[in-house]
Formats: structure tokens, C-alpha cells, sequence
């Protein structure tokens, strides 16, 4: 792929998003996909949802002027699970259906990443099915995490330019431009997304935002990338999740009903805005990312190292709502009240897999 065509698909799924999210709003409300608070949502004001959609689209463009490394992969799953994102947030589905949905589509998409690598067959049975879980699982916690305004927009930022340096670093022009389209597709949509809200992301856009970041992780990794580096910009998220769901099960809660429990969740219930967990969420995700570089290098030590800080980080994260509980600092949230004072439009959350955000 030359650098004219890489640069091409990135200007263009970047174009696509400048134009399409102001068009859409108008479009979500008439069509009334518009997230309505309750006493699980993190925002008061009612908020358009499925703003993300003309990312998937800008990132489908992107892709079919790259056309090549797994950019079949990619595509499969960004237009899949964006279509399938967009029906949740229109009329929302079934956990079960959605799931198995999900799995569906995942195992397509981990098929066409994988069949090209021409493996023995039970070898690429077993990347297949490891990939689809990948899939299948990243979608989920992206949607998950997807709870105050702008943090995904955020992560998937971070988690972009990392892969695209990756991608430099080891000469993989694929991974370079879509990892630059996801990149440039986040940022300019948070601009509608943080401070007052004038549209979510929703299930379109977190469904297509995480199932693009999980075929990139996943190339990434078939093409020798360390593990560390490739899940540095992922980490937080993935542990956040992991951590908030063995807690729920843990204590014999219904853990696949609707939440707002998520460590970033219990930040905004101390007394922290939006904006502040958001900042201070990708400042911790940048240090996992850098902490993961070190894993390039062939410095046994200090990737040993940074690891063992990498997870010690994590573990400061998880444990932080304790340590707020201790100092006294929680307040008590306060419910919705239908017709009460507006604030910042800010995002829903639902820990159903696939629930809207």
C-alpha cells in the first residue's frame, strides 16, 4: 500500500465523520433512538444515540481504498457489528439473541483473519476460536466502559496512535492506516461527545469502535507485535470490566442486569465529573501504553519491569473505590427525577452485553 493510499483512507473516514454526525442527530431523533435517563444513567438530559454510526461508515470507507493485510477481517466486523449496534439502539434486543449475534459475526470476522495465514488446521481452529472470543468480548467491554461522555472517544484515540506506531515501528501498512483512521474517526468525534453531550456514541458506535480495535489487536499480535504493547492502551478497560464482573458475581449479585458499578462509574459517585474521570482515565491508559512499549525493546529486565508496574497500576485502579470509601469521600448519588434541573447531558450504561450507551 503506498502512503498516498494510506493517507487517502484516512482523510476520508475522517471526512466522513465531520459531515455525517451533524447530519445524523437530526435523523436519530425523528427515527427515536434517543437514550432516555433512568436511575442506572450517568446523564439527565435526554441524548440522541447512535451517533458512532458514521464512524463505522467512515472506517468502511477507509478500508476498501486500503484493501489489503486483514482489511477483509476489519471490514467484516466494523459492518457488522455496527448494523447490529444500530438495530440495539433502535429497538434494542434480546440478551441471549444479541450475544449469539455477536459470536456470529465474531467468528466471521476471526475466519478471514485468520484462513489467510495458511496454518495447519487445528492450529488455525484454535486462533479462529481465540480470536472470535476476542472479538466478541472486546465488543462487549468497550460498550461497557462506555458510560461518561467522551471516554471512549479517548481510549480508542490512544489506542489508535499506539497501534499506528506499532505499525510503523514493524512496517505494516495496514495496520498503519486503519490504526490512524480509528485514531482520526475518534477525535473528531468528541467534539459532539464531551462536556455537554449532543450525542452518544451508542451501541453502533462502541460496538464498531471495539470490534475494529480487537481485529487490530489481534493482527497486531499474528504479526509478531508483543502482547504487552498491544494491550497497554487496552488494559484499563479490560480490567476495569473483568474486575467489576467477578466482583458482581463474587457477591451473588444478577450480573447480567444493569449496572453503574464499574470502578470509573464509582469516581463519578465520589464526587468526580465526567471530564475528570475521562482525563484521568486515558492519563492512567497512556502510562499502560508507554509501560507496554517497553516490550520492543530486547531488554529482558525492563520489560519484566514494566509489566510488574503495568499491573501494579491496574491494581491501584481497581482498588481505588476502596480507598475512596475510606477516606469518606463517596456521596450519595443523586436519582434522576424526571422534569427536574437539567445538567450536562452525559452517557447511560448498561452492563447487559450490548446495552446502550
Amino acid at each position: 500500500m503506498s502512503a498516498n493510499a494510506a493517507f487517502d483512507a484516512v482523510a476520508c473516514s475522517g471526512a466522513i465523520v465531520i459531515v455525517a454526525v451533524p447530519a445524523t442527530i437530526p435523523l436519530l431523533r425523528r427515527m427515536h433512538a434517543v437514550d432516555v435517563p433512568s436511575v442506572r444513567s450517568s446523564h439527565s438530559v435526554p441524548t440522541p444515540r447512535g451517533g458512532g454510526l458514521p464512524i463505522a461508515v467512515g472506517l468502511l470507507a477507509a478500508v476498501a481504498i486500503t484493501r489489503s493485510g486483514a482489511s477483509a477481517a476489519f471490514a467484516a466486523a466494523v459492518g457488522f457489528f455496527a448494523v447490529l449496534g444500530f438495530l440495539d439502539d433502535l429497538r434494542g434486543l434480546p440478551v441471549f439473541r444479541r450475544l449469539a449475534l455477536q459470536a456470529t459475526g465474531s467468528a466471521v470476522a476471526a475466519g478471514l483473519l485468520i484462513v489467510p495465514l495458511h496454518t495447519a488446521a487445528v492450529a488455525a481452529a484454535l486462533l479462529a476460536v481465540a480470536a472470535a472470543a476476542w472479538i466478541t468480548g472486546l465488543v462487549n467491554v468497550f460498550n461497557f466502559m462506555d458510560g461518561v461522555n467522551g471516554i471512549s472517544g479517548v481510549h480508542a484515540l490512544i489506542a489508535g496512535v499506539a497501534y499506528a506506531c506499532y505499525a510503523e515501528w514493524g512496517g505494516y501498512p495496514f495496520l498503519l492506516a486503519a490504526s490512524l483512521a480509528v485514531a482520526v474517526s475518534a477525535l473528531l468525534f468528541l467534539p459532539w461527545n464531551v462536556g455537554r453531550a449532543r450525542v452518544f456514541l451508542g451501541d453502533a458506535g462502541s460496538y464498531s469502535l471495539g470490534a475494529a480495535l480487537a481485529v487490530l489487536a489481534a493482527d497486531a499480535v499474528l504479526r509478531g507485535v508483543p502482547v504487552e504493547a498491544v494491550l497497554g492502551p487496552l488494559a484499563l478497560y479490560l480490567a476495569d470490566t473483568t474486575w467489576t464482573l467477578q466482583r458482581r458475581i463474587r457477591t451473588g449479585e444478577r450480573w447480567l442486569q444493569a449496572h453503574r458499578t464499574h470502578v470509573y462509574q464509582r469516581w463519578c459517585d465520589a464526587g468526580w465529573s465526567h471530564q475528570e474521570v475521562t482525563l484521568l482515565t486515558g492519563a492512567v491508559t497512556i502510562l499502560l501504553t508507554l509501560l507496554g512499549t517497553v516490550s520492543l525493546s530486547r531488554d529482558l529486565p525492563a520489560r519484566a519491569a514494566a509489566d510488574l508496574i503495568g499491573i501494579a497500576v491496574l491494581a491501584a485502579y481497581v482498588c481505588s473505590p476502596a480507598l475512596f470509601r475510606y477516606l469518606g469521600l463517596y456521596g450519595k448519588p443523586e436519582p434522576y427525577r424526571p422534569g427536574g434541573p437539567a445538567q450536562p447531558g452525559q452517557q447511560s450504561h448498561s452492563a447487559l452485553p450490548g446495552g446502550s450507551s
